[in-house]
């Protein structure tokens, strides 16, 4: 299914209109080039005029796309010779977390990520890319596996949020994230993190604990939905516009606050347009990661990290 947001209906309109144009010219005798010619510059500057100014909740709908690419679309374009591992040792197997080694230009590296499905079926098996704790715990055990084996870890976020159902509080969901949040502070490796969807909430943040943390442009991170916001302040969900408008949740924000390093830009309409292309972009900036984190010590991984978090929230006041 080709999912239209709102906001480019003039586009698909517009395509559609050229679309009908060339097959009238194709079966008669019209020369119809200079009309199709001017629709399509005419396309060309509603395209950049729309894709160019989006607004926050413009890039919410971007995020939650049903054909984003997600982290094993980007596994299987950036990294070669994965092997994915499966299960926590406590509980189960989580299928919202994906989790594994593989090569990344030719150095061993681990890789983790959320994993939401395309389809109906597959989102419900991999709970919408929602996390129980046992996801959070498979994921950390791959951590201090990287760790002992002196690997550097690559964090995919893409999730609405952890798993907040009954069963998964009874199985220690908060303490789950709470101790990868402690562990991934320690972690004596090089931590990247990506965020290439929604980074909801903890939920996100138990994955995105990083020496480096980047965001696709088009992506979102906040510690909580504006449909959720909305709900909370106004007591009214269909305000999540409004909503989107004040938390200051898109990577341009983000960047602005100083809490990301990089935006990786994303092809015009969003990652799904070019999933290839995407890629390459992020691989231009995790490689740039990976390269200037492998040159530090431990210690001096430990000491970036810390500084990192420390500085966020800050405010100073002008005497």
């Amino acid at each position: 299914m080709n999912q239209v947001l709102e906001f480019e209906k003039p586009i698909v309109h517009l395509k559609d209109k050229i679309v009908e144009l060339k097959n009238i010219s194709k079966d008669s005798d019209i020369d119809l080039t200079e009309e199709i010619d001017t629709l399509e510059k005419k396309l060309s500057i509603l395209e950049d005029d729309i894709y160019s100014n989006l607004k926050p909740w413009n890039r919410v709908q971007v995020a939650r796309h049903q054909a984003r690419p997600t982290t094993l679309d980007y596994i299987n374009y950036l990294f070669t010779d994965f092997i994915e591992f499966h299960g926590d040792r406590y509980f189960g197997d989580d299928e919202a977390i994906v989790s594994g080694i593989a090569l990344y230009h030719d150095c061993p590296i681990t890789v983790i990520g959320h994993q939401r499905g395309k389809k109906t079926k597959e989102n419900i098996r991999r709970n919408f890319g929602m996390p129980h704790p046992e996801g959070y715990r498979k994921a950390i055990r791959h951590m201090k596996q990287a760790e002992k084996f002196h690997r550097p870890i690559v964090t995919f976020i893409d999730t609405k949020g952890a798993e907040p159902g009954k069963a998964a509080e009874e199985r220690g969901q908060s303490e789950a994230i709470a101790y990868n949040l402690k562990e991934m502070a320690g972690l004596k490796v090089p931590i990247v993190c990506i965020v290439i969807g929604e980074g909801g909430s903890g939920g996100a943040l138990a994955l995105g604990v990083g020496n480096h943390v980047h965001m696709l442009e088009n992506s979102t991170y906040s510690v909580i939905s504006p449909e959720g916001a909305a709900s909370i302040l106004w007591k009214d969900a269909t305000l999540s516009q409004k909503a989107a408008e004040s938390m200051r949740i898109t990577s341009y924000d983000l960047k602005e606050f100083d809490i990301i390093d990089e935006i990786i830009p994303e092809p015009k309409g969003g990652a799904h347009r070019d999933v290839e292309q995407q890629a390459k972009n992020i691989d231009k900036v995790l490689k740039q990661s990976i390269d200037s984190l492998s040159s530090l010590s431990s210690e001096q991984l430990l000491e970036n990290r810390w500084q990192k978090f420390k500085k966020i929230g800050e405010i100073s006041e002008a005497e």
